[in-house]
């Protein structure tokens, strides 16, 4: 029996699969998304606990804009998809904090409450930084002669107080770095703009609503989703070149073009090619989800989003022990507009971790590490903001282990290789990098690149 052959294939249904997924549909293409787990979603994802739902990713969509900003990425990335704004549900911030060692800086979805707070703890600053985010709205952070430019110089160009510097890169590390210690200058800029000159909200009813309704666009459009039968080999002719995939399941499925969201070197891997030590991603975390007896505002958790470090130095990297309590953010889902975990507060809480240590204990062992670990990180968050563990009706943690499991991202690097592939070449014919490893971050970011790819690779076969 000869193989289906399909106009493209997609790997995995995390938000840059489903995105090219629709839009290749739309230009009319036979297009199948495939997804070694139940659930969609990739690094974006849901999950049930003792009937409780939680999201394993999303703390923010950042790249907020109302239906006025027509030239917002989310606004653009909603008309290429065919949704409606009012479709998303979206709960804008309160207010959100940096915090790092004694200095606090506030910001919202209002720009001028951080130009105040700026103005307030770097008078000196004050006209400096104003030329920062003039720079940064006029940069094009995607015609960038060096992708791998350092973000913190490009700080330093426009900043003189050191102090400032790190505040600024305490977010912008958190919310997309792949590079240890410091933030590509294109991702700065990305960065900047999408969590402070745009905003950050959350769809009410967490991440799995917005899934569902990429998933049921895709359906609309004739796209098919295939799930529990992930790929365990792309299929390459003599040449080099891919010409479809083998699934976990051993049928075989043929295509001349194919998008990975998979990450640069697992994909490589896919395809029997190696990778240098160089693209291996080393940040991975670990997160605790507490449920609260009441909301989090009530217990002195009124942030929506707390960045936190105890030094004005904080390490970006991998740290020497499982896990490095002394930075990390503090997500109170709950303090978003229009949510919907009331009566309860949910606190999310995610630090750095070493993903090497989390490799092959025992399951006891484990799950010992995990409970010391998680005890330590809530201890660590209590000097900067309410304590959760008084109020603890319900606990979930993940550890990069479970990172590896449901995404494949090896080292648990969530926000996978320190260089990315804009163009997304994947060094192998046929085979379009799409999501992190293309260079794009958060949200509305991996909607972007599986829409931008797809869009690019539709004129080509036009």
């Amino acid at each position: 029996m000869s193989a289906d052959r399909y106009d493209a294939l997609v790997i995995g249904a995390g938000m840059s699969g489903l995105a090219a997924g629709i839009r290749l549909a739309q230009f009319g293409r036979r297009v199948a998304v495939l997804e070694r787990h139940a659930l969609w979603g990739g690094l974006n994802s849901f999950y049930k606990r003792s009937g409780r739902r939680y999201d394993s990713g999303l703390h923010a969509l950042t790249n907020f804009a109302r239906p006025a900003s027509k030239s917002a990425p989310l606004q653009r990335i909603l008309r290429q998809l065919r949704l409606r704004f009012d479709d998303l549900g979206l709960g804008e911030q309160g207010t959100s904090e940096i915090r790092l060692g004694d200095l606090s800086l506030a910001f919202s979805n209002d720009f001028a409450l951080f130009e105040e707070q700026v103005a307030r703890a770097f008078p000196a600053e004050r006209e400096r930084f104003a030329g920062l985010v003039r720079a940064i709205r006029a940069c094009d952070p995607f015609s960038v002669v060096d992708p791998s430019a350092s973000g913190r110089a490009f700080l330093h160009e426009h900043l003189r107080d050191p102090d400032l510097v790190e505040a600024l890169l305490l977010p912008l590390t958190w919310y997309g770095s792949a590079r240890e210690d410091d933030v590509d200058a294109y991702q700065a800029v990305i960065l900047f703009r999408s969590i402070f000159l745009e905003g950050l909200a959350r769809p009410r009813g967490g991440i799995k609503p917005l899934l569902d309704l990429l998933v049921r666009r895709f359906r609309e459009e004739g796209g098919e989703l295939r799930t529990n039968d992930g790929v365990a080999e792309i299929l390459c002719d003599t040449a080099g070149a891919a010409r479809g995939v083998r699934l976990d399941s051993g049928g075989e499925l043929l295509s001349d073009c194919i998008f990975s969201s998979a990450g640069y070197v697992e994909t490589r891997a896919l395809c029997g090619v190696s990778s240098g030590e160089a693209d291996l991603g080393r940040l991975s975390f670990v997160e605790t989800q507490r449920v609260l007896t009441r909301p989090s505002a009530s217990i002195g958790a009124a942030r929506t989003l707390l960045f936190f470090a105890e030094s004005r130095r904080p390490a970006w990297r991998r740290p020497a022990e499982a896990v490095d309590v002394s930075s990390g953010v503090v997500a109170c889902s709950d303090n978003y507009a229009s949510n919907e975990i009331l009566p309860h507060g949910l606190m999310r809480i995610t630090c750095l971790a070493d993903a090497s240590a989390w490799r092959g204990l025992d399951p006891a062992v484990y799950e010992r590490q995990k409970a010391q670990w998680e005890e330590r990180m809530c201890a660590s968050v209590a000097r900067f903001t309410a304590d959760p563990r008084p109020h603890t009706l319900a606990i979930d943690c993940f550890t990069p282990r479970t990172i590896v499991q449901y995404t494949g991202h090896l080292n648990g690097a969530v926000y996978g290789s320190p260089r990315k592939r804009l163009d997304g070449a994947s060094g192998v014919h046929n085979v379009h990098l799409i999501g992190t490893d293309q260079g794009f971050v958060g949200v509305v970011g991996a909607l972007m690149s599986g829409i931008s790819m797809a869009n690019r690779q539709a004129v080509v076969a036009s």
